[in-house]
């Protein structure tokens, strides 16, 4: 099973600050309905915490969906609030 946190720092850049499951980790950043979706890096447990800036496309949304998965293919998703 994966896992993550997260902290927004206003007003764009995003900070995953922990990640659990299996390495890699390919980065997402969604409409809250998971309809579209952005790619934003594949990542390591090693870069943890790692940070992005929110693409500029989604940076007058209210909210947007953050989506990591795992190796195992295993998704993790969750809405913030911008």
């Amino acid at each position: 099973m994966s896992s993550f946190i997260f902290i927004v720092d206003m007003p764009t850049q995003i900070t995953i600050s922990t990640l659990s499951g299996s390495t890699p980790f390919d980065v997402y950043t969604c409409d809250t309905g998971y309809t579209t979706c952005i790619y934003i890096s594949t990542i390591t447990s090693g870069q943890v915490p790692y940070s992005f800036d929110l693409p500029f496309i989604q940076e007058g949304m209210a909210s947007v969906g953050i989506k990591v998965v795992d190796n195992n293919s295993c998704i993790i998703e969750s809405n913030i609030i911008i």
